[in-house]
C-alpha cells in the first residue's frame, strides 16, 4: 500500500511537471541545432551561469526587491479597493447602477495604454507604476467580488433571515463565505497581472528592477542574462501563486480541493 501511494505521488508529480521538461528539451534542441543563432537562443547551461551570476553579484536581490515592492504595493491597494468596491456594488443598488457599467466597459481596455498619462500626472518614479498596477488589478478583484456576493444561494439567505439573522450577521456568515472562493479566484488572476504590469513599466523606462535587467541586457545582446532575469520573474510568480493557493486552502477549508492547480 505504501509503495502504491509513493507511486501515485510520483506519477502525479510527473503529470504536473512534464511539460516544463518538454519545453526545456525543445529549447536545447533549437539552441544547438544551428537553426537560430545561439546568441539569440543561448543554451540552458549559459542561462544557468548568468542566473548564478545575478545571484552572487547581488543584482537579483537588489532589483528583485524593487520589482516585488512595486508589485505588492499596487496589488495590496487593489485588494482593499477591489473587495470594498465589489461589495458595495453588490449590496447597494445605486452604487451598482453607478459603477457596474464602468467596469463592464473598462474591463477589456488595456490599462497599460494609460501609462503615459500616469507618467505625466505622477512622474517617472514608483508612484506612476504603482497606480497603474493598482488599476490593472482592481478590475479582476472587483468583478470577482461583485459576482461572488451576487451568487450567494438565495436559500441560505432566506434561511438566515427566517432564523432571525440581522444584516451584519447575514453579511459575515452567509455572503462573505459564499463569495470567498470567487474572491480568491480574482486574487489569483490579479497576481500575475501585477507582475506583468510591473515588468512592462520597468522595461519602458526605468533604471531599477527586473524589467530593467531584461531590457538593458537584451539591448547589450546579453540574451543569456536577459533570459535569466525572465526565469527569475517566472519563479517568483510561481511561488506567489502557490502561496496564494495554500492560503486559500487554509482560509476556505470547506472547499480545499476546489481550486485547480495549473
Amino acid at each position: 500500500m505504501a509503495n502504491q501511494t509513493v507511486g501515485h505521488k510520483a506519477l502525479d508529480l510527473i503529470r504536473r511537471t512534464y511539460s516544463i521538461f518538454v519545453v526545456l528539451a525543445a529549447w536545447e534542441i533549437v539552441s544547438h541545432s544551428g537553426w537560430v543563432s545561439p546568441r539569440l537562443t543561448p543554451g540552458i547551461e549559459k542561462i544557468a551561469v548568468e542566473f548564478w551570476g545575478l545571484v552572487t553579484s547581488g543584482d537579483l536581490l537588489f532589483h528583485g526587491r524593487i520589482t516585488l515592492q512595486r508589485a505588492f504595493i499596487g496589488f495590496g491597494l487593489a485588494i482593499f479597493g477591489g473587495i470594498a468596491l465589489g461589495t458595495l456594488m453588490a449590496r447597494i443598488r445605486w452604487f451598482d447602477i453607478l459603477f457596474e457599467p464602468l467596469f463592464s466597459f473598462g474591463y477589456p481596455v488595456p490599462k497599460i495604454s494609460l501609462y503615459p498619462v500616469f507618467i505625466f500626472v505622477f512622474g517617472f518614479g514608483d508612484l506612476s507604476k504603482i497606480m497603474l498596477i493598482f488599476l490593472e488589478c482592481l478590475y479582476p478583484i472587483t468583478v470577482h467580488t461583485y459576482y461572488g456576493m451576487k451568487s450567494a444561494e438565495r436559500v441560505l439567505v432566506w434561511a438566515s433571515r427566517n432564523m432571525g439573522a440581522n444584516s451584519q450577521q447575514l453579511f459575515w456568515r452567509v455572503l462573505v463565505p459564499s463569495a470567498a472562493p470567487t474572491i480568491f479566484s480574482g486574487l489569483r488572476i490579479a497576481v500575475p497581472v501585477a507582475l506583468i504590469v510591473t515588468i512592462i513599466t520597468e522595461i519602458i523606462g526605468e533604471s531599477k528592477g527586473l524589467g530593467y535587467i531584461v531590457s538593458f541586457s537584451a539591448a547589450q545582446f546579453e540574451y543569456g542574462r536577459s533570459l535569466a532575469a525572465m526565469f527569475s520573474i517566472g519563479v517568483v510568480g510561481f511561488v506567489i501563486d502557490r502561496l496564494l493557493i495554500a492560503l486559500r486552502k487554509h482560509i476556505i477549508f470547506w472547499q480545499k480541493d476546489s481550486m485547480p492547480i495549473v
